[in-house]
């Protein structure tokens, strides 16, 4: 199967005397609840080019609190049409494929599919592993990890003629710990060569943090986004930073915001199921342009749209980084 051709990605400029890095689209949030019936809440979503347009995998909760990912297409990446029934995988083994939740998913395009990873439930929360080809049929692997785990993140090529992947070890519950880590596999299913990445830092990322989108690869490094958490007086605050990691050994993290680029402040962020959230998941890159659209779950809630200058970005992590 031929490597999908990025067309156009949704893109607003930057609003007029705005010095935002990171600007949010007018039209946010652009997918709800509204949209899929059945659904209660849709956010901490994935998605990829596909055709003529775009497809993505979508965390969808039910009026039953039951967690689950469905599919969905747009044309132009922003206006969606996501299938109300929950995506039937197709897997060997009925002891993985049972399922008792599946949540928060990233999409990665590589070899000749689209590969998902997502946090599944086994016996607490681990790392699901499976790819489709053409957004209809969906295979499921071996989860990659014992439990606990989340934020499992694809990188989109092989490094050291290995699959990799980062992490977040964690628990059963909202864990009040987390670092990242990278772990390299030969074929999606044995996992090792694990590696500390990065942890926790003082102020927004104080508590936790983990990976966002499949990093993406420029002549710098790998460009990381990723959420840190703060705990406040009322709970976790999710914020959007982002790290430049070395292309050769990505567990190598050479600059790191100390900043925020994105923040809990619009209406939609800061209410919802869990307040105060901004969890990117998604990332599309327009090659030519340096262009990036970046999508973000809203307070557990809805599905927020941003944008931002590859180049801009690249020289803010440098220069605030640590």
């Amino acid at each position: 199967m031929a490597e999908p051709v990025m067309g156009n990605i949704p893109w607003e400029e930057r609003p007029k005397g705005s010095t935002e890095l990171v600007w949010r689209s007018a039209r946010n949030p652009i997918l709800t609840s509204s949209a899929v019936p059945g659904a209660r809440s849709v956010f901490n979503s994935a998605v990829a080019p596909f055709g003529n347009g775009f497809a993505g995998v979508f965390r969808c909760d039910n009026s039953a609190w039951m967690m689950n990912l469905h599919r969905g297409f747009s044309p132009d990446g922003v206006r969606w049409s996501v299938d109300p029934q929950p995506i039937t995988w197709i897997c060997e083994d009925e002891e993985i494929a049972r399922l008792e939740y599946r949540y928060d998913p990233r999409v990665v395009w590589m070899d000749d599919r689209y590969h998902i990873t997502w946090c599944n439930g086994y016996h607490g929360p681990t790392i699901g592993v499976g790819y489709t080809f053409d957004f209809a049929r969906f295979y499921q692997g071996e989860n990659a990890f014992l439990p606990y785990n989340r934020n499992g993140v694809l990188f989109p090529r092989k490094i050291h003629g290995n699959y990799a992947m980062l992490s977040r070890p964690s628990d059963r519950g909202h864990t009040p710990f987390g670092d990242i880590f990278y772990s390299e596999s030969p074929d999606l299913v044995h996992w090792g060569r694990h590696r500390f990445v990065m942890a926790p830092a003082p102020g927004w990322q104080s508590t936790k943090v983990g990976p966002g989108p499949a990093p993406l690869e420029t002549d710098e490094g790998w460009l990381l986004f990723y959420h840190g958490v703060i705990t406040q007086c009322n709970g976790f605050v999710y914020s959007m930073g982002a790290a430049l990691l070395d292309r050769d050994e990505p567990w190598k993290v050479l600059f790191r915001t100390r900043s925020t680029l994105l923040t809990p402040h619009a209406d939609y962020e800061r209410s919802g199921d869990t307040p105060n959230v901004v969890f990117p998941c998604g990332l599309l890159q327009e090659g030519p342009t340096g262009r990036l659209a970046i999508y973000y779950g809203a307070a557990d809630t809805v599905i927020g749209l941003a944008f931002a200058h590859l180049e801009e970005i690249l020289d803010f992590v440098k220069r605030d980084g640590a």
